[in-house]
């Protein structure tokens, strides 16, 4: 039998964004792992020097850039410099985002803003730099785009958050329409609480971590950055070819409930 799957990123490149920790970091050494060779999208640059040592000891190139995804000329100048570094990008991950908490009645125009901006404005004017370059190679490439569970229910607090996130999950299916026929897949991933630097606080607090425990339904237990990564390596790996216009919500069952 010929006709397997292959996972196989020998050739291709990628840009990672936020790729110096938590899940960018563990994505971008997914994709490495997987044969890619990594633009990683920075925020400060020397935070990167442990990734890109990881990244080239796989026996892979590791181009660090600074990249504030809030501040689109940079962001744009940080995609230029990618395609320039590496020949062309055949991935893009748009892992950034993040964004305030507090009850909606309290929330105001500036908090707002920002958290539309880093999840979803930014995601989609870096899709849009890169979809152009895959547009004018002509050889199609995967977008990968970081929504989350909170775009698929009501978290208490989380209000602005989780409808940016359910916009990133419906942007994701709009660019797949539009730029299918281009043979560009654009899919998104949707973790849960995953053990990360960024997530240690909040699952430090008493009785949160519990909480959330029993909320993952099915598995009862926090998500670890492979358990994300693998899927994104998935859906940029050629073995995904079919898939596109897809949010995978990796939530241990939460959302089963």
């Amino acid at each position: 039998m010929t006709d397997l799957p292959s996972y196989d990123l020998t050739g291709k490149t990628a840009l990672v964004t936020g790729a110096a920790r938590g899940l960018g970091r563990a994505i971008a050494l997914a994709l490495a792992n997987a044969g890619a060779d990594i633009a990683l999208g920075l925020r400060d640059e020397a935070s990167a020097a442990e990734v890109i040592t990881e990244i080239e000891a796989l026996g892979r190139r590791a181009v660090p850039l600074q990249m504030d995804v809030l501040d689109l000329p940079q962001a744009y100048a940080a995609v230029d410099a990618a395609i320039a570094a590496l020949g062309h990008l055949d991935i893009l991950v748009n892992n950034v985002g993040g964004g305030t908490e507090g009850p909606l009645e309290e929330f105001t125009e500036d908090e707002f803003d920002l958290t539309i901006n880093l999840n979803v404005k930014a995601s989609f004017f870096i899709a849009q730099r890169v979809a152009r370059h895959m547009i004018a190679r002509g050889k199609g490439g995967a977008i990968v785009n970081m929504s989350s569970q909170a775009g698929f229910i009501a978290l208490p607090g989380e209000g602005i958050y989780c409808l940016s996130k359910a916009a990133v999950a419906h942007m994701t299916k709009c660019m797949a329409v539009e730029w299918g026929k281009y043979g560009i897949t654009v899919n998104a991933v949707a973790p849960t609480f995953i053990e990360t630097d960024g997530t240690a606080e909040a699952l430090g607090r008493p009785g949160f971590r519990d909480d959330v425990v029993e909320r993952i339904a099915a598995l009862h237990r926090v998500g670890q950055p492979r358990e994300v990564s693998g899927a994104v390596a998935f859906l940029a790996s050629p073995a995904a070819s079919l898939i596109t216009g897809q949010t995978l919500i990796i939530d241990g069952g939460w959302t089963s409930r």
